[in-house]
């Protein structure tokens, strides 16, 4: 018997169906191990020994492996073909030998670009050993990003209350983000102005044509800066007769661009498709272990963590012939197309991402995918094809045109692209980040010396723009260029900063968010070197030549700690002042930027002479007056929207009157967000109507319309159809809801809580009415996923009260944040039931079982307390008549402590996590 160990039981389940009765094959459900949430999980004074510890749900898939292991002759470990394939692998035997499981047990490592009945069989039959280089490349990226984490979080949660943590990676693409931010705020717009004639032809076909010239010199897009510049050019234009100097047609080829790799992929889905790149990722996930198709379960694509383009000879041949069936024999080029990678450093590269079988065409697929699976597969398919079809072949035309004005001549060109044969651009075309056509219109034919009629001119003002913010997209693309990360890490760096509300996307962008842009001004001031590109890149580089047997894997982490350590140390003694100053000097442009009365941005608006800085506080940073107490004006750290602080009342924005009561109406900013409010508190009155803005709502777009609708709430928008009582509509601690007497639903993202129609309200109500008392997620009967393999049991996912979860009828589980309900499959769903089953610790019977627990836990602490005490009391023994006192003593000292460990323990959490799960990469 020979056992066979993979990531997935989806994987495993294929694989098993193509090897047969010899083989047993078991999933390892990831990784198997990673360093404990405590210091010393890493130790450089030890040469960076490493304490590894099997995860608590990794436990019964470890004993399973080793279970199996006894009783056969082979242990093949096939997990993925990468970096963390490789480590899985590498784990997977190291605990195995320390248990002692291997005896006479033969080892091999295999791995495979797709799951494929071929491309397994062919693996099994080119066995190897485990690849040390990658494992050492793979231990020395574990080791620099718990390193980072676990040393650099501590450091800003002291300096800075409110911050979540630093990552070798992450940190650095936030400041791409926040650099981004910093170059829109410090933009100057500068006028300029463009002069575009639309002529006609003396057959009446219409074209434009825009100044380029006058007099003999070049007119470049900023020479006219001022309209009376541009008004002289049009008085000339106006009365120019015009005729055609010159018409150049060059001929034109476009070439596809190559097959995916992950960060193409991830681009390219992120803009035609609107898919997130961790979205992406899951998806290909799916589409990579297979699908049962035709009775049998067959990977749809190959791996699709890679940087390599090139593709199997047979895949290209394939590609070759769907392109004659479907297309034509024109649209195949003479001979394959070959591409070379473009990365420093390919170590992980194998093929392109491509699907398995070309022949296998996206609607033949459909029925049996998901639609977000069919879209991504189609897009993979169109681009595979593409990248091996002929090249598009245009006619790029030039039209320069010569407009006198009596002796003057002003220069004017047109241009225009004719595409003679499409080629590729007949199946697939590359999008874009910006939006911005390169290609000009179609012109109408032309020959030199033909007069034109002038139709009209136009001179039209513009003004330079800032950058354009990242979007996904685009912040991935730089990352790649500059060397930051590696093809697998970018989904979870990106999903990281969302996660810790360092970014937010508005408008498919990403908005580097207060919190980010303190962190990074923090790094920035007192961390430069290891948030530079280069420093970065470098280390990247480094990382590699390790999987290249190049350099030691510890002396890259003797020379980064050396300096590292050093950095950290010097933060110590930093005064909150120091903090502060560098804090404000960084980012005035955004909490300071300048007033239009040309007054100092930093004068505080309540009292005659404050200055405004940057405070820190209990709860995080805010903008405070320096003559605090006498001035407690204080505001949220973004820059005020104008009109905040009319009327002396700080961090405040007056909207207007409220046309019923005759009282303002403001936005004001409040220790626990924005709200709305109406009128002024008076001296030993009621306070006066308040009302949250809805999360999601910039206080800068609330008007006075808006203000009133909210301060209306909780307003009535129904009647029950059963009761008749009022159906309410109101925010809460929880957000939108709707309530009718005791019953309370949530109101969706896709609904507003101003606008919510009376069918709506009434159909939430009534389908949580119908859930019934305790149960959660009302009447949504949500979407069954599959079937346990272990119980049988439906696992489902639904929509609950606190967001979407999964649940097999008897334990449920709350989706993480940044995972939606859509993107979750049934492996996901299993793991985290699995996770919550064994977070229970085996109580039994719900309340009893709980009491029970509580009652062993209390009854174990009180005995460790008590064993604490009289080992620290032992020489004060002599006191009796003090012995109540000193144990109430002891009591509170050791609930203080445990407190204290707790919260330690939960930072050393938070620190071991700043290193992304599987990735490598620091979070």
């Amino acid at each position: 018997m020979k056992v066979v160990v993979v990531e997935s039981p989806a994987k495993a389940k294929t694989i098993n169906k193509y090897l047969g009765r010899d083989y047993e094959v078991l999933a390892s459900f990831g990784h198997i191990r990673d360093l404990p949430a405590k210091d010393g999980s890493v130790d450089p004074d030890a040469d960076f020994s490493m304490i590894w510890e099997i995860d608590s749900r990794s436990t019964k898939h470890v004993a399973e492996i080793a279970r199996a292991v006894k009783g056969a002759d082979t242990l093949i470990l096939a997990t993925d073909p990468d970096r963390e394939g490789e480590a899985i692998s590498w784990h997977v035997l190291d605990t195995l030998q320390k248990k002692r499981a291997l005896k006479d047990v033969k080892v091999e490592r295999v791995t495979f670009n797709a799951i494929t009945k071929e491309s397994v069989q062919k693996a099994m039959a080119q066995p190897r050993q485990i690849d040390q280089a990658l494992v050492d490349a793979y231990l020395a990226r574990r080791a620099l990003d718990y390193l980072v984490g676990f040393t650099l979080s501590p450091v800003l949660w002291r300096k800075l209350p409110g911050s979540r943590s630093a990552g070798r990676v992450q940190s650095v693409a936030l400041r791409l983000v926040c650099d981004r931010e910093r170059e829109i705020e410090t933009f100057v717009p500068r006028e300029y102005w463009s002069l575009v004639a639309t002529l006609s032809t003396q057959d009446e076909a219409q074209f434009e044509a825009r100044l380029v010239g006058a007099d003999g010199k070049k007119i470049t897009r900023l020479d006219i800066g001022t309209s009376e510049e541009a008004e002289a050019f049009k008085r000339d234009l106006d009365i120019a007769s015009f005729n055609v100097a010159k018409v150049e047609a060059k001929p034109a080829k476009r070439h596809p661009q190559p097959p995916f790799t992950t960060s193409t992929l991830q681009q390219e889905a992120s803009r035609k498709l609107g898919m997130a790149p961790a979205q992406t990722m899951r998806i290909a996930q799916r589409l990579y272990e297979g699908t049962e198709i035709g009775g049998e379960t067959v990977g749809l694509i190959t791996y699709m963590r890679t940087d390599g383009v090139d593709m199997d000879p047979s895949a290209v041949q394939g590609a070759r012939r769907v392109i004659g069936r479907e297309y034509g024999e024109a649209y195949v080029p003479g001979v394959p197309r070959k591409y070379a990678t473009k990365a420093k450093n390919a170590q992980e590269a194998h093929e392109a991402v491509r699907p398995t079988d070309l022949a296998r065409l996206p609607g033949q697929v459909a029925r049996y995918l998901d639609a977000e699976q069919t879209r991504l597969y189609e897009l993979i398919w169109k681009r595979t094809i593409a990248s091996q079809m002929e090249s598009a072949e245009l006619e790029r035309t030039t039209v320069d045109i010569a407009a006198k004005v009596g002796p003057r001549v002003l220069d004017l060109r047109a241009t225009g692209q004719v595409v003679k044969f499409d080629g590729f651009l007949t199946l697939y075309q590359e999008g874009r980040d910006d939006e911005e056509d390169e290609d000009a219109k179609r012109l109408p034919p032309m020959s030199a010396d033909d007069p034109l009629s002038r139709k009209r001119i136009a001179a039209n003002q513009h003004f330079t723009e800032p950058p354009p913010r990242y979007s996904e997209a685009s912040l991935v693309k730089r990352m790649e260029e500059l060397g930051i990360g590696r093809p697998s890490t970018y989904a979870s760096v990106l999903q990281v900063l969302k996660d810790r509300e360092y970014v937010a996307i508005e408008k498919k962008r990403l908005v580097a968010q207060d919190k980010g842009r303190i962190v990074t001004a923090f790094l920035e001031a007192f961390f430069k070197r290891y948030v530079e590109y280069d420093f970065t890149a470098d280390l990247e580089a480094q990382l590699d030549r390790i999987s290249n047997h190049e350099i030691d894997w510890k002396q890259v982490l003797r020379d980064f700690w050396q300096d590292f350590s050093a950095a950290v140390g010097e933060t110590k003694d930093l005064r909150t002042t120091q903090v502060l100053d560098a804090l404000n000097d960084y980012l005035g442009p955004h909490i300071f930027p300048p007033r239009e009365d040309g007054g100092n941005p930093r004068a505080c608006p309540s009292c005659a002479d404050g200055i405004l800085s940057l405070k820190i506080g209990r709860y995080g940073s805010f903008i405070g007056c320096s003559n605090y107490p006498e001035c407690r004006y204080t505001r949220q750290l973004s820059a005020p929207a104008d009109g905040d602080g009319e009327g002396g009342q700080p961090g405040t924005r007056i909207l207007g009157t409220d046309p019923q009561s005759g009282l303002e109406v403001s936005v004001r900013d409040g220790r626990f967000g924005p709200f709305a409010q109406l009128g002024e508190q008076q001296e030993g009155g009621e306070k006066p109507k308040r009302s949250s803005i809805p999360k999601g709502t910039s206080p800068g777009d609330v008007d006075l319309e808006m203000a009133l609708g909210l301060l209306s709430l909780p307003r009535e928008v129904a009647k029950h159809p059963e009761t008749g009582e009022p159906i309410m509509a109101g925010i809460g601690r929880y957000g939108p809801y709707v309530q009718h007497q005791r019953t309370y639903a949530n109101i969706g993202r896709d609904d507003e809580i101003l606008s919510i129609g009376a069918n709506r309200a009434i159909d939430l109500i009534v389908t949580k009415e119908t859930q019934g008392p305790g149960r959660r997620g009302g009447g949504d009967p949500g979407r069954e996923l599959g079937k346990d393999p272990e119980s049988d049991k439906p696992i489902v996912v639904k929509a609950g009260r606190y967001g979407p979860y999964v649940t097999d009828g008897k334990t449920n589980a709350t989706l993480p944040k940044g995972l939606e309900a859509e993107g979750i499959d049934l492996e996901k769903a299993i793991e985290l039931i699995r996770a919550k089953q064994a977070s229970k610790g085996g109580a039994k019977g719900g309340k009893a079982g709980t009491k029970k627990a509580t009652k062993k836990a209390a009854t174990s602490k009180a005995s460790a307390g008590k064993a604490s005490e009289a080992k620290e009391k032992k020489p004060a023994a002599k006191k009796p008549a003090a012995k109540s006192t000193t144990a109430s003593k002891t009591t509170k000292a050791k609930s203080t402590t445990s407190k204290s460990t707790a919260s330690k323990s939960t930072r050393a959490k938070a620190a071991s996590k700043s290193a992304e799960a599987g990735s490598g990469e620091g979070a």
